[in-house]
């Protein structure tokens, strides 16, 4: 997979780029590229943004910059290009096993106020949300989206079966994942379930299940 994310701020990604999942993906063939929209900004002195039209506090990213950034990059042979933005349909795991799909995908993180909405109407393949709230810009969406995709690759957790059985995938129906112990068995009288002591693999993977859809039960009651 080749995966673009065009930022204002590539060096938020620093952190992000040295975490063992990425660099695992890396070294398996995929890419991950953080483009700049300064870099190829038609406007002088390296200008983004502009103040709305019809008044209003803050700057808004203008369309200009935007396609100049994706003509720089790619010409017009395109890839899917997914806008990160409270309003759109929110990131869950169907979604991510979709774009994962892509052998090429590009994020375009906002700032300010965000981006003209000419972006979104015609330069942007979809919107996409981590939650209903607002945050400073698309940088942290952007890892968030990255990391749950990167993830996916093969090769990226370093077992094959790591990200399959995970929440919300498909070996778990969509529920949420089971819970985990480890040693010790027992600690201030909290002790481990005895099914996962016993050996018997097919009795562990019946009490996961019944924890996952318990755990299930319980987000729906949550959400009610």
């Amino acid at each position: 997979m080749k995966l673009d994310i065009f930022t204002l701020f590539p060096e938020a990604f620093d952190w992000f780029r040295t975490q063992r999942s990425v660099t695992n993906a890396i070294a398996e063939g995929n890419e991950l590229r953080l483009l700049n929209y300064r870099d190829t900004t038609p406007i002088n002195a390296g200008k983004v943004d502009d103040s709305p039209y019809g008044g209003g506090a803050g700057m808004v990213l203008r369309v200009d910059v935007v396609d100049a950034a994706l003509q720089a990059t790619y010409g017009e042979e395109r890839p899917r290009i997914v806008l990160l933005s409270p309003t759109g349909p929110l990131l869950d795991d169907p979604i991510a096993d979709e774009l994962v799909a892509e052998p090429r995908l590009a994020l375009l993180c906002g700032r300010y106020e965000g981006f003209d909405d000419r972006v979104h109407q015609h330069l942007a393949d979809d919107e996409l949300s981590i939650g209903r709230y607002v945050l400073a810009g698309g940088e942290l969406p952007a890892m968030v989206v990255a990391d749950v995709l990167m993830r996916k690759l093969p090769g990226a957790l370093g077992h094959e079966d790591s990200a399959a059985e995970e929440s919300f995938s498909q070996v778990l129906e969509g529920m949420p994942e089971y819970p985990h112990y480890t040693r010790p068995p027992s600690y201030r009288g909290w002790d481990v379930p005895d099914v996962l002591l016993s050996g018997d693999h097919g009795k562990v993977r019946e009490w996961r299940l019944q924890q996952s859809r318990a755990r299930a039960r319980e987000s729906e009651k949550a959400g009610e």
